[in-house]
């Protein structure tokens, strides 16, 4: 199956609309693969390579998508970056440091948690023959990243003491901590972290770039056109070219599968999977924990009627979970226990399974005067699942006398305006993999907008002894505690965890070799 590349091609299938190219903010994809290992030799073409053009589709983010991706307000604009440029590090559970690092060799803590020194990967280039260093490093962290109003590059702004941060020669930077932390390594290395060049202001096709591919086209709602850089520092991939495409619909993304016009459709909804699940030219292959994306409900603590403690647990105790599983992902995901980041180190499972129990919920609702309340729950198809998760949970809440009701938003809608999300009543939202601490970090500790509400100094001192803590039973024993409190107290339905349903034609391989197999990496992907 190899096929040459073809631009001109690509471009006017996106203008003529022979795909159903669409708008949608998308989820994650096209990891680069920073693999340290001897055997991947960087430059001059030393990995094995299939050829060929990999075409693949995700839901896009329509006119709004763009190059800048530390302010880029689509998920869609960190898949095409991440193809596109370095980044720090990824995280990987089964590596010594938690982490695997991409233009880093490594990350060393001083004694008392102050500092953090970065070493550069030598020999690292961009597509333009300079050589990557600390001040490129300096730069995207400092410069960029630390204006960004992304929660990612926020938290790292919440931790670092990011305008104090030197190089120290062309190989090291020294960045100081605002405070203790020991988890510092996972905050930097999540694989949003991406370097572009020292001085860089502007985003456009032909900067300096050291991912594993260079960007030849992009076209905001339709898609963008990529060619191997060969001298990419850690795996040179294996495909001539990439094609990432904007397609919003489930159906249409698995049609387009089906036809031809792809070689990969990322996040199929449940039903649409399983309409392929016998197509023998068809590989369905969902993500594995830790890698699954848990939905979730955000009750909103500054309004009636979650200012009420009583309220939010019945809401909690309203959701048929196991139902939620059955019906909308006919069995094929985990229930939730109203806590994220299931099957990373620092997730609480001492915490207890939370029961189904409606006529509890009914006595508490009662109790606080809120039998017969009026909610409002507003969702979108940000990813396949999201609405009919919302649907069922609506229904549930009925039957223990609420007068709920579903707003549906269209395709990347529901976050275009976080502000206004982050107001809403009750709002339905999705967690990427990310370890527990550290989402509690950049999502709800001191009042974040996200938090819905939710400020408890408690949980928040816990939270940062645990990620003060150097030895990893005691920081799981704290982090425990203040997980527990946000079980029994907290703001959050989080009913399911469900994996991406990505699929790919015979022939594809290599995809799942990268990491985070629900944000699909091509570094390493080949064709038949």
């Amino acid at each position: 199956m190899s096929r040459q590349f073809d631009r001109r091609a690509f471009l006017r299938r996106g203008a003529t609309g022979a795909v159903a190219l669409a708008v949608g903010p998308g989820l994650l994809a096209a990891c680069s693969t920073d693999d340290t290992s001897a055997s991947a030799k960087a430059g001059g073409g030393s990995s094995p390579r299939s050829g060929g053009t990999l075409r693949a589709a995700f839901v896009g983010g329509g006119a709004s998508e763009t190059l800048d991706f530390f302010n880029g307000p689509s998920a869609l604009d960190l898949v095409r970056a991440r193809a596109w440029h370095g980044t720090l590090g990824n995280l990987d559970p089964s590596a010594p440091d938690g982490v695997r690092y991409g233009v880093l060799k490594g990350i060393d803590m001083s004694d008392d948690l102050s500092t953090y020194t970065l070493h550069v990967r030598p020999g690292v280039r961009f597509t333009d023959g300079s050589q990557l260093t600390s001040a490129d490093i300096l730069h995207s962290l400092s410069v960029l990243a630390g204006k960004s109003m992304l929660p990612v590059h926020k938290m790292a702004a919440a931790n670092f003491d990011l305008p104090s941060a030197r190089a120290d020669g062309d190989l090291k930077v020294v960045l100081p901590t605002l405070r203790p932390v020991a988890d510092g390594r996972m905050i930097l290395c999540q694989g949003n972290f991406l370097i572009v060049k020292d001085g860089t202001r502007r985003f456009g096709k032909g900067m300096p770039s050291c991912g594993p591919f260079r960007l030849d086209a992009f076209t905001p709602g339709q898609g963008s056109v990529f060619t191997r850089y060969d001298e990419h520092y850690g795996h040179v991939p294996h495909l001539d070219g990439l094609e990432l495409r904007s397609i919003a619909d489930s159906t249409a993304r698995a049609g387009a599968l089906t036809s031809g016009e792809i070689d990969f459709a990322h996040d199929l909804s449940p039903v649409t999977a399983r309409t392929h699940a016998d197509d023998g030219n068809v590989e369905v292959v969902p993500t594995r924990s830790p890698y699954v994306v848990g939905l979730s409900f955000q009750m909103n603590m500054s309004v009636e009627p979650f200012d009420d403690p009583r309220v939010r647990e019945a809401f909690r105790l309203a959701a048929n979970r196991e139902a939620m599983v059955k019906t909308v992902f006919d069995g094929d995901a985990v229930v939730g226990n109203d806590l994220p980041s299931i099957g990373f180190p620092d997730y609480a499972e001492s915490v207890p399974q939370r029961a189904y129990d409606p006529e509890r919920a009914r006595k508490l609702l009662k109790a606080a005067g809120a039998d017969g309340v009026e909610v409002v729950l507003t969702t979108g198809p940000e990813t396949p699942g999201m609405v009919e998760l919302a649907t069922l949970f609506v229904e549930d809440l009925k039957k223990v006398g609420v007068r709920a009701s579903v707003r549906e938003l269209p395709a990347g809608q529901l976050y275009a305006d976080f502000t206004a999300y982050s107001r809403m009543q009750l709002a339905a939202s999705y967690q990427m993999p990310i370890p527990a601490l550290s989402t509690y970090q950049m999502n709800t500790a001191g009042g974040s907008p996200s938090a819905f509400g939710w400020k408890q100094d408690e949980v928040d001192a816990l939270v940062a002894k645990a990620r003060a803590e150097r030895d990893g039973t005691a920081a799981r024993k704290l982090g425990a505690q203040a997980q527990r409190i946000r079980w029994d107290e907290g703001n959050q339905v989080l009913p399911v965890f469900k994996p991406n349903l990505d699929a790919q034609t015979k022939g594809v391989s290599g995809i799942r070799d990268d990491l985070f197999e629900q944000f699909p990496g091509f570094a390493q992907a080949s064709l038949a």
